[in-house]
């Protein structure tokens, strides 16, 4: 699937429009004086296995444009200040707080949210399920992402360094003596399919 999001917003008066000449003439006509918006950028990322090519506004955050405008609601922003996790994804195999991250920085970079890694049936997902690794799950797919990204980079990781892993993802219902048993088990699972 390729889906192309092409509206520019004006900041003045809220009007879309559909490029950024558009966009352009429109401020020149109704608001005159007016200084022209930002540079806008037109980036390609490969979300979950899907190509997708954006317009997107110096100032969004990869979580926005993924979150608000492509409609993928896994992450959640809980802080959006970094501090939190609830908001990790994947990108190039390594996860990042998405609140903190530009969009337009991601131009032809590979992003994986807890839409994919569910969709792809991880054993995360069922062992996070088994062991109650949550409670009201607002937390739960930014942990679910960070222990994927340490399980493809370390398939059979000790409880400390699971610890370690998830030591930026903080829960409000303190479920945190059930995430390591979660990946522990995810990782026996996944040793397991490949014998």
């Amino acid at each position: 699937m390729n889906k192309e999001i092409n509206k520019f917003l004006c900041p003045y008066c809220g009007d879309t429009l559909d490029s950024a000449d558009a966009l352009k003439s429109h401020v020149f006509k109704a608001h005159k004086g007016r200084s022209l918006p930002g540079p806008v950028g037109r980036i390609r990322l490969f979300i979950n296995r899907a190509e997708h090519v954006f317009q997107v506004e110096p100032n969004w955050t990869l979580y926005y444009l993924i979150h608000d405008k492509l409609g993928l609601t896994g992450a959640k922003q809980f802080c959006d200040r970094g501090a939190c996790g609830s908001c990790t994804m994947i990108v190039d195999g390594k996860p990042v707080l998405s609140c903190m991250m530009l969009a337009i920085e991601c131009d032809g970079k590979t992003v994986e949210t807890v839409e994919g890694i569910a969709a792809g049936g991880h054993p995360l997902i069922e062992s996070y399920v088994n062991n109650h690794a949550m409670q009201c799950g607002y937390c739960t797919p930014g942990f679910v992402v960070t222990s994927k990204a340490l399980l493809d980079r370390n398939p059979d990781p000790s409880e400390e360094e699971i610890v370690e892993a998830l030591s930026g993802n903080l829960c409000r219902c303190s479920t945190y003596p059930q995430h390591p048993i979660a990946v522990r088990e995810a990782a026996e699972k996944m040793k397991a399919a490949k014998k």
